[in-house]
Formats: C-alpha cells, structure tokens, sequence
C-alpha cells in the first residue's frame, strides 16, 4: 500500500539561505501568484500552469538532511493558493524543531478577515512565526529593509497579532 503524500505545485526549493528570514533557511517557492506586483523578482512563479509537482513529505525530507537549517521560508508565487498544504508543511517543520517564516502579498487584516470562508488561512497562519505581509510595491523598494522588498511591507509576530486580532510588528523588523 502507497503512503498518501500531500502534493505541493512548487516554482523551486532553495536549500540554504540566509536572506529569506532569520538563520539558514531552506525557501520554498511556490508556484501561482494573483497579485502579479508591478516590479515582482518572481515574475515566473506567476502562472498557476507552471512549476513542478512535489510533496509536503519529500520536503521535510530533505530537509531534516540539513542539520544547519534554523527554519524553513514559504514564499512564491502566493503561499495562501496552497495554505492546506503548507499549514501541514510548517506543522511538521515545528516538530522537527524549525521556525517557520511566510511572505504573503496580502496583508494580516485582508486573510484575518476571510477565516470563515478560508479557513486554511487560518491553519497556515497558526503554524507561522513570522510573516511578511502585503504586496511588493516598486515604488518603496529599498535595499535597506531586513528580509522584505518595499517599505509598506511588514515583518509580523504572528502568534501575537492572531491572539491580539490585528498585526503586531515582530522584534525583527
């Protein structure tokens, strides 16, 4: 008998950063973004046609490999198109003793909003620690901002501002 395997559309994986969050980190790409942010570096993860089929568990896989890792980042393409799958994906990274850090084109009070009629939203923001929120904006760019592309962009405490009911800046911003 086959395991079940939790699938995941996936524009790419990198297995050592240290610019998408805190520590090295291992960024998951996913693939399909709506927003299509004018200036976006990851104009290819925009179609919801493209990328390559992948699971939550062949992930996990690899990374326990990596004793160096300090969490794993969930970026895109949009994160929240496939919140089912990597709320499992950041639960399972929570056990395996790594933080969990998200960028998302939406910002906390747009998903908080839609829990009742998404609510994977909430699940994968449950199993976030950090999130980056709203869109990229090429106006704001600065290449001075920690872990975000554009200043309207914000570094949340996630467990904070869900318990609080609206954002709460994170300590690393």
């Amino acid at each position: 008998m086959s395991e079940q395997r939790t699938k995941l559309q996936l524009a790419g994986v990198i297995r050592e950063s240290i610019v998408d969050g805190p520590g090295i980190r291992m960024t998951v790409f996913v693939q399909g973004c709506p927003h299509h942010c004018k200036g976006c570096h990851n104009q290819h993860t925009w179609s919801f046609e493209g990328g390559y089929t992948s699971s939550v568990e062949r992930i996990l896989e690899e990374a326990a490999k990596d004793p160096l890792l300090k969490g794993i980042t969930l970026s895109g393409g949009e994160p929240f198109t496939q919140a089912k799958a990597l709320a499992k994906l950041a639960k399972e990274a929570h056990a395996m003793g790594l933080n969990v850090f998200c960028y998302t084109g939406y910002t906390f009070e747009a998903l908080y909003k839609q829990f009742d009629e998404h609510p994977e939203y909430r699940e994968l923001l449950e199993q976030c620690d950090w999130l980056v929120d709203g869109p990229f904006i090429e106006e704001e760019m600065s290449l001075m901002l920690h872990f975000r592309g554009s200043r309207n962009q914000r570094i949340l405490n996630v467990r904070e501002s869900l318990e609080k009911g609206e954002a709460v800046l994170s300590d690393i911003n």
